[in-house]
């Protein structure tokens, strides 16, 4: 990195002169010269202080983190390494090994332990939280921790074990916590300051290996961002686009057709992203189809010997249910798919493949970008659309900044690329401004819930836990409640005036006649554009879903609507109605072949009737059967097609956005060229004056805290007898009762409720096969909604008997809930129960999968081992909490029933 990179250092200091002996000791390990980024976050930790590196996807962040292991090597200290997912860990782990030897380092995620006394150990995040809670003896030497993807702070059901573990880690350990670029680094990284003490912010947009971005239409791979003449390259686009737009071509070539394209250009190693495991699938089947072979012979025969090798522990029977034959003559060919859907052990194989450059093309859902070391040449990104589990909607410019991060293998490629396939509708423009655009911002998703507050309330009384509360990076956030004593107002007001004084400086050195209010004021403007955008957005959401629901509920069969997918928008029909106007799903039949059934949450904004057309009577009995035709006769239809949906803007929040957007772009300073060099500072200084503004203010607590939150938890598990007052009813006078201790060791989404089905004794008496399959009723998630009629009947009356007193217990706790204004535990479901009875009780693998099917839960191979390793998860926590000695004794003999053939390889790969 030169100093000409684009690099914000919003605390950290320069590199010194001279660097410091650990550090210089340090970088003899790599066999290039560490970047400036590097090297100040490894100065900034062998000074002491916490660090907050974020950095490009590929750019080497994780150096950061190596060095803290290599400080805690040298000191004689010990370093936790910790990341979001399992894979993670067993990929960190096989690296540091290959480094530091296998008995310096040890891997704990739960279901497997390595050498845990190691001066290194890799865990995964959930991990440590258990161990502050537990008071785990492993922390009395803990010197270092490393959080990598640190950004999971922000994913709903991973994010709050982050806090937690931030808040309630020594404030002698030192932090070094890795991040993608977010756009609220400085916010973030102030909040560590503010709860960790002294932490550099380093940011960087620097990437070792430069993108280049091509969008390809009708086989053609045309540049996007040519530096030298911009606007020849965007015509050049758009007018491929609207050739290919006369020929009557949907959304470009096959995915035949893009690979070999791809290869006649060099751009191959390519990962190529589609937004659906069934679509990395039918890739795949396709390239087989067309008899495409990607590789040398020598090449082919190092895959086989490696595939062959992998599979070895996989039963014959069990891999003719994992269409074992077909992926291995791809993977032979030179590609394959990667997706959450897959047995891990094939996974693993996809990734060992593709990292030593053995494979050519990878078709992957978005779960590959998370970290997983498989660069390439070049990324494909089919669409720039995708499905969020409630509605499909437009990528982010994060979203796309991971994504085409693995573009480029640096020491390899000189450049990497990034091939957006055209569709109708895409704007050229807008594409290209992806990559430049930093606004992936990092929300907290902290909440307490009631495993936390009883682990709180055990080992910090109720009066510290309220201060952690206030101390989370969600209330730093919300700005309603941040508690710091007097002699914190003296250092804002000096970080203030510092902060201030740079921005002028950089005025100066801009020759320009604009002062720093000028400055300030338009970062000001922007600031308060963002809020009323997204003011805007909550308040037009409600009103919106209650006009799709009514659309919805008024469509009849046969009815023909324009879904809203932005330009020239799809169209789709009718084929079931649905008559309930509360909850409508009525079901419908896209032009493409798609069929389903479609709820208000499906959709950004309304869809429109178009017109109507006369079905035949089977299509709504069998509508995915003769969902084929009936797309074929909708595309013959002929209907007025609006030119465009736009979203709807929502009442006066978005009036306010309309004139606030009018001043920014009507100011003087917007206008400059370099306005963003100026506007970051100025942006810095707003920051600091709303915090010392906030901070003076002294203001009260209202319901919607976290502390209110905790409150009210507190008062049901009072009900409940988890916790108790020792002596006046005083919340301070708050302590843990036996339940409560029990509660405490279950770490779960659904804790309380399992807590309660083992209090009341509803899951005694079961054999392990039982016991497995109700808990799975609390463990397993549907991925897509059923319908029709499927098997509910369970194997046996115990189990069926067991199930039900579960619903039970859920009801009567949601009641509870609701009555203290808490969010609702989620519904059991048992759509997974059979299947996991059977597989327990020794069934093969084919039989558990058709067990699934029939109770309307559509699993992969690599779903169900996936499903049963949280059922195991479970289990191994129902061996320490049950209250009965059979049903402790049934979860230990339940175990290893389930963890044998793929599930074991599973948990192993």
């Amino acid at each position: 990195m030169t100093s000409s990179d684009p690099v914000d250092n919003s605390t950290a200091a320069g590199v010194p002169a001279v660097l410091p002996e650990a550090v210089a000791s340090f970088i003899t390990q790599y066999p290039f010269p560490l970047d400036d980024f590097q090297l100040r976050g490894a100065c900034a930790v062998a000074a002491g202080r916490g660090v907050l590196v974020c950095a490009p996807t590929g750019a080497g962040k994780t150096v950061v983190g190596e060095f803290a292991v290599h400080l805690a090597l040298q000191r004689g200290g010990v370093c936790f390494y910790t990341t979001p997912i399992k894979a993670l860990s067993n990929q960190k782990y096989h690296d540091l090994v290959a480094r530091y030897g296998p008995e310096k380092v040890g891997l704990l995620t739960g279901d497997t332990s390595v050498n845990g006394d190691a001066p290194v150990i890799v865990m995964t995040t959930e991990v440590l939280r258990n161990m502050i809670y537990a008071g785990s003896e492993r922390l009395d030497n803990l010197t270092h921790v490393v959080m990598d993807e640190v950004h999971f702070l922000a994913d709903p059901s991973r994010g709050p074990v982050w806090e937690e573990v931030i808040l309630n880690l020594d404030p002698s350990v030192v932090l070094v916590s890795l991040s993608a670029t977010v756009s609220n680094a400085e916010e973030f990284g102030g909040w560590l300051t503010t709860v960790r003490g002294d932490t550099d912010i380093i940011i960087t947009t620097h990437r070792p290996v430069p993108l280049d971005q091509f969008m390809m239409v009708d086989r053609q791979i045309l540049p996007l961002n040519d530096p030298g003449h911009p606007e020849e390259a965007n015509r050049a686009v758009l007018a491929a686009a609207a050739r290919a737009e006369e020929k009557g071509r949907r959304t470009g070539p096959k995915r035949t057709d893009v690979i070999a394209r791809m290869g006649a250009a060099g751009m191959l190693p390519a990962i190529y992203f589609i937004f659906s495991r069934a679509g990395c699938d039918g890739a795949v089947r396709q390239l087989l189809v067309d008899r495409v072979r990607l590789t040398t012979d020598a090449d082919r025969d190092a895959i086989l010997r490696t595939v062959d090798d992998g599979v070895r522990d996989i039963p014959t029977g069990d891999l003719g249910v994992l269409g074992f034959r077909q992926w291995r003559r791809a993977l032979g060919n030179g590609y394959a798919a990667h997706h959450a859907g897959m047995l891990p052990a094939f996974r693993h194989i996809v990734e060992d493949l593709f990292s030593r450059g053995l494979l050519k093309a990878c078709f992957a859902t978005e779960t590959l970008a998370l970290g997983i070391n498989m660069p390439a040449r070049s990324v494909v990104l089919e669409k720039l659309v995708k499905y969020n589990g409630e509605s499909h909607v437009e990528l982010t410019p994060g979203q796309y900044t991971q994504l085409t991060g693995r573009a480029g293998r640096r020491g390899i490629d000189t450049r990497g690329n990034a091939v957006v396939l055209w569709s109708r509708g895409l704007d050229p423009h807008a594409v290209a401004q992806l990559a430049g655009t930093r606004t992936y911002p990092l929300d907290s998703t902290f909440r307490p819930g009631y495993n936390m507050a009883v682990n709180l309330i055990a080992t910090r009384g109720y009066d510290a836990a309220q201060q952690l509360l206030d101390r989370s990076f969600a209330q730093y956030q919300a700005a309603a409640h941040v508690v710091e004593q007097a002699s914190r107002m003296t250092r804002r007001r000096r970080d203030l005036a510092g902060l201030e004084k740079d921005l002028a400086g950089q005025l100066r050195s801009q020759h320009t006649d604009l002062t720093s209010r000028d400055v300030i004021e338009y970062a000001a403007l922007r600031r308060d554009l963002a809020l009323a955008e997204r003011k805007s957005k909550l308040d037009s959401g409600s009103q919106r879903e209650k006009e799709i629901s009514n659309l919805l509920s008024s469509l009849s069969v046969g009815d023909i609507i324009a879904l809203p997918t932005g330009n020239n928008p799809d169209v789709a029909v009718v084929v079931r109605s649905d008559s309930d106007h509360r909850h409508p799903r009525p079901w419908i039949v896209v032009e493409d072949g798609w069929c389903g059934p479609v709820a208000p949450e499906s959709f950004g904004n309304v869809p429109v009737p178009v017109g109507h057309m006369k079905l035949h009577r089977n299509a709504g009995r069998s509508p995915k059967r003769n969902a084929r035709a009936v797309a074929s006769n909708l595309r013959r239809q002929r209907v007025d097609r609006p030119r465009k949906l736009k979203m709807k803007a929502g009442g006066g929040s978005s009036r306010e956005a309309a004139v606030l957007r009018e001043k920014v772009h009507m100011h003087p300073v917007h206008s400059l060229r370099n306005r963003e060099d100026l506007v970051r500072p100025a942006e810095r200084v707003v920051a600091a004056r709303r915090t010392l503004d906030r901070e003076l203010e002294a203001v009260t607590p209202d319901s919607e805290t976290l502390s209110a939150t905790f409150d009210h938890i507190l008062d049901l598990l009072v009900e409940l007898d988890y916790v108790e007052y020792a002596g006046d009813p005083l919340r301070e006078n708050l302590q843990v009762t036996t339940e409560g201790e029990r509660l405490s060791r279950i770490h779960h989404e659904s804790d309380l409720l399992v807590a309660q089905c083992l209090r009341r004794g509803v899951w005694d008496d079961l054999d392990p096969a039982e016991l497995a399959a109700v808990a799975s009723t609390v463990v397993f998630e549907n991925r897509r909604e059923t319908t029709g009629r499927h098997i509910t009947e369970v194997p046996t009356e115990a189990l069926a008997t067991a199930i039900s007193a579960v619903g039970r217990i859920h009801g009567e706790l949601t009641s509870d809930e609701t009555r203290h204004g808490l969010p609702l535990t989620r519904e059991p479901q048992t759509g997974f129960a059979t299947a996991v009875h059977q597989w327990t009780s020794g069934a093969p693998l084919d039989y558990c999968l058709r067990a699934a099917e029939a109770a309307g839960s559509q699993l992969t191979p690599g779903d169900f081992v996936r499903w049963c390793t949280r059922v195991i998860d479970l289990l191994e926590q129902v061996k320490r909490t049950g209250y009965a000695d059979s049903v402790r004794a049934a979860a230990r003999r339940a175990v290893p029933a389930i963890r044998r053939g793929v599930v074991e390889l599973g948990a192993t790969s």
